[in-house]
C-alpha cells in the first residue's frame, strides 16, 4: 500500500495574477517608504521625526503585504482575509484622496481598479473554490 498525500489543486490563473499584484504592491510600498525615509534630510528639523516614523511605517506595511502575499500564494484563508482588510483600508484612503484633491488623478483610479480585481479574484468562485480545496487537502494530510 502506497502512502501518498493528497495533492493540492492547481491555482487558478486569476488568483496567480492577483498574487503578482499583491507582491508588486508590497514592493512598491517598501520602495516608497524608503524614499519617504530618505526625504527626512530635506525637511525642517521639527519634521524629521514624523517623516522618519512615516517612512518606517510605510516600509513595514509593505513588508507585511509581502508576507501576506506569500500566505495567499500558499492558499491561506487568513492571508486572504488580511489582504481584504488591507485593501478595504487602502480603498477608503484612495477614495478620500480622489475626492479631496483638486486635480483629476488617473493613478488613483487605476489603483482602485487593480484592488477591485484582486478582491474579485480572491473571493469569486474560482478563487474561493481553490482556497477551500487547499484547506481540505491540508486537513486530509493532517488526518493521514
Amino acid at each position: 500500500m502506497t502512502d501518498t498525500a493528497p495533492t493540492p489543486p492547481r491555482r487558478p490563473a486569476l488568483v496567480t495574477i492577483a498574487i503578482v499584484f499583491i507582491y508588486a504592491s508590497g514592493i512598491g510600498s517598501a520602495v516608497v517608504g524608503i524614499l519617504i525615509l530618505l526625504s527626512r534630510y530635506r525637511v525642517e528639523a521639527a519634521q524629521v521625526l514624523p517623516v522618519s516614523l512615516l517612512g518606517a511605517g510605510v516600509i513595514l506595511f509593505g513588508l507585511l503585504t509581502l508576507a501576506v502575499a506569500s500566505g495567499v500564494s500558499r492558499g491561506s484563508r487568513l492571508s486572504r482575509l488580511l489582504v481584504t482588510i488591507y485593501i478595504g483600508i487602502e480603498f477608503t484612503l484612495h477614495i478620500v484622496t480622489i475626492v479631496s484633491t483638486d486635480d483629476w488623478d488617473w493613478s488613483g483610479l487605476l489603483i482602485i481598479a487593480v484592488q477591485v480585481f484582486v478582491l474579485v479574484a480572491l473571493w469569486a468562485p474560482p478563487g474561493s473554490r481553490w482556497f477551500r480545496a487547499v484547506a481540505q487537502a491540508e486537513a486530509a494530510a493532517v488526518v493521514a
